[in-house]
């Protein structure tokens, strides 16, 4: 199985070898900032996934080197706030969808995983990190207001504290820092991410599909409570209305120069 998107440079791609999909995006422009379309294509990738009941595996990568630096923001500078509150809305649709495949899922993070690009890593199950990579969530300075879905994706992982301490200051880590910090899986050598790679999808290689998809369930069920909740919260106020617009233009005017 081949998405539509096969061999587009900047688009999204789905390839299947054996029992193993591979979602990539992007080519290393833009740190592979993701349009909606992008995030729209990611989503519909992921719930065809879904259902294709031979796959043992998925991962998720960017190309060029890059994993993503979140939404293109250029879309939404010009964007009044209610659309994009819909953007916003549209980009958690295709994390959860991410989050909601049968299978184990691995995000393979090198250069920047930032914003909504660090949200799809951590959205798969595994987050497979060079140690030379940058991630973070510093969309407080850009005056986005933080779903309980992102809050909650960082402190299941490292509890409510940190949690808070990364949303705050809006730090940027390097992969080494975020291993040590329990917030990513597995750390690699910068140029070993593939040899890497290769190993963990070997590992599973041996345990029944069967079997893998029943440990993710009965982890993600454990889980429900927690998470139930908030995904039954309606779409809030995506961005501070006074705040968003000044500091998006800045933003993009600094990253024009």
């Amino acid at each position: 199985m081949t998405g539509s998107g096969a061999g587009v440079r900047e688009g999204v791609s789905v390839d299947v070898v054996h029992d193993v999909a591979t979602v990539a995006f992007g080519n290393g422009e833009r740190l592979n900032a993701l349009g909606m379309e992008q995030w729209g294509e990611v989503g519909r990738a992921a719930r065809k996934l879904a259902s294709a009941e031979s796959l043992r595996a998925v991962v998720v990568r960017g190309r060029g080197g890059v994993f993503s630096a979140g939404s293109d923001l250029r879309e939404w500078a010009a964007a009044d706030p209610e659309e994009v509150n819909q953007r916003f809305w549209r980009m958690e649709q295709a994390l959860r969808a991410v989050e909601d495949l049968p299978v184990p899922t691995v995000a393979v993070v090198e250069g920047v995983a930032a914003g909504g690009g660090f949200q799809l890593a951590l959205a798969c199950d595994l987050q497979l990190t060079a140690a030379s990579a940058r991630v973070g969530m510093p969309i407080s300075r850009l005056g986005i207001l933080v779903p309980p879905s992102f809050a909650a994706r960082l402190s299941l992982r490292v509890g409510p504290a940190r949690a808070k301490d990364l949303l705050y200051g809006g730090r940027i880590l390097t992969g080494e820092e975020a291993h040590d910090a329990g917030l990513v899986t597995t750390l690699a050598d910068d140029g070993e991410l593939d040899a890497e790679l290769g190993r963990l999808l070997e590992a599973w290689a041996g345990s029944a599909p069967g079997s893998l998809r029943a440990a993710k369930a009965a982890v993600d069920f454990g889980l429900r409570p927690l998470v139930g909740p908030i995904r039954e919260e309606p779409p809030g106020l995506a961005t501070d209305p006074d705040e968003f617009p000044e500091r998006v233009a800045a933003f993009l005017h600094r990253h024009r120069r």
